[in-house]
């Protein structure tokens, strides 16, 4: 069987869609006559913005995994590690002195993230199990970006190495990449490593057309060597899902929101519905910014919304079926049209139509019309959000679960493989 080392920071009990999509990858290689061999930071070193320990029991227990140390930099800012912000420091913004010194600091003396305290133990550790498993196959799978920076290394010791680079985000464009307040040397910095890692690697995996054309803009010859692979959902975690459909409208939200994310015209279509006498509850299922929480609660009474912390998987799969509507809103950024989060696609799998606040001519906006799975309306549309809202039995009853089924998890390991079997 072939083996592939799979470079990855965020693994169970990291939670995520990072860590979803490589632990179900993982899953599935093997059926495709591949083994993966995982390497990932040892849980006591690492820090994950959120935790699932339910997550391990995905995986068969033949994947060998290989943990190493890390150097602690985010101990710098936070003592507890659940205080981390998810996404570097942009959700949770604070505005005090204290908060926009740590982001300079973290912006410009940790490039290009504080998790590259790990890279010096996942690059010996690297060397070993592609020297005693003869591995000629690596995949460096980010954010974090600085995990690239250690399959560049990597490429430069062993020749005979191919090298497949996965972003999940975009690098330097990232929509909260300013509130670090990066130098102009930071920004040269940065932009070579992201220039260097992707030069060198030899292929290269997104999850949306739109971060592929921003990425192939870096530099020349990057659009033939990369492929989209999107993520996805996998049909077993539908299997033992309960089936409660809500007595009245509810509207589920499940993931991060901050001020990045607009709910401005959600707010006034909601009001309105309420006006006009149609009852419904909204689902906020996860880390939603204070600030945002009193904007919501200040214009919807509190016996229409519910706020539910951080929830394990499972638990999250059983919101997105038992609802009437799935929201779901892409970060306002100039860069958002390739924003394709990885909830959409168990949003889709649940069966249960989505409202997509975001660019109407983005890549999230285009799958949901291609598995007519609902409507993307621009965030600040509230008449269009309105009559979205008045006709959800209309777009429930147009579905098309043929095209949904493209995106399980097993077909795009197919994808994954067919990138791995290629020569050029």
């Amino acid at each position: 069987m072939n083996k592939v080392l799979i470079i990855t920071y965020y693994w169970p009990p990291g939670s995520g869609a990072g860590v979803q999509r490589w632990l179900k990858f993982s899953k599935y290689l093997p059926q495709y006559g591949w083994e993966p061999l995982i390497l990932t930071v040892d849980t006591a070193f690492a820090y994950y913005p959120a935790t699932d320990i339910t997550l391990d029991k995905d995986l068969p227990e033949s994947v060998k995994v290989f943990k190493t140390p890390a150097t602690d930099y985010f101990g710098i800012f936070f003592s507890d590690k659940k205080r981390v912000p998810s996404s570097g420091f942009a959700t949770g913004k604070d505005d005090s002195l204290k908060g926009k010194i740590a982001r300079f600091i973290r912006g410009n003396f940790f490039i290009p993230d504080p998790r590259r305290g790990w890279n010096r133990f996942a690059f010996r550790k690297a060397c070993e199990i592609i020297e005693n498993e003869m591995v000629f196959n690596v995949i460096t799978t980010s954010p974090p970006h600085s995990t690239q920076l250690t399959g560049l290394k990597l490429r430069k010791k062993y020749h005979h190495l191919k090298w497949i680079a996965d972003l999940r985000d975009p690098w330097t464009d990232i929509y909260y990449y300013k509130l670090f307040f990066p130098t102009f040397i930071s920004k040269i910095i940065d932009h070579g490593y992201e220039k260097s890692v992707l030069k060198k690697a030899d292929k290269i995996i997104t999850v949306s057309c739109s971060l592929k054309d921003l990425l192939s803009s870096k530099a020349e010859r990057i659009k033939d060597k990369t492929e989209v692979i999107t993520n996805g959902f996998d049909f077993s975690d539908f299997e033992d899902t309960t089936d409660k459909k809500p007595g009245k409208l509810t509207i589920t939200y499940v993931g991060t929101l901050s001020e990045k994310y607009p709910v401005d015209g959600l707010i006034r279509a909601l009001k309105k519905i309420k006006q006009e006498g149609i009852d419904f509850v909204i689902r906020f299922t996860g880390s939603v910014q204070e600030n945002v929480m009193n904007d919501i609660l200040s214009n919807i009474p509190s016996a229409s919304v519910e706020f539910i912390s951080y929830v394990v998987h499972h638990e999250a799969i059983d919101y997105m079926k038992n609802t009437s509507l799935l929201l779901l809103i892409i970060p306002e950024h100039k860069h958002n049209k390739g924003i394709v989060t990885g909830k959409i696609f168990e949003y889709l799998a649940s069966g249960n139509p989505i409202l997509c606040l975001g660019p109407v001519d983005g890549d999230a906006a285009q799958i949901i019309k291609r598995c007519k799975a609902g409507m993307t309306i621009d965030y600040h549309n509230s008449d269009a959000i309105t009559e979205f809202l008045r006709n959800i039995p209309l777009y429930a009853s147009l579905i098309d679960k043929s095209v949904i089924q493209e995106f399980s998890r097993s077909n795009l390991t197919g994808k994954l493989v067919s990138v791995l079997n290629s020569r050029s």
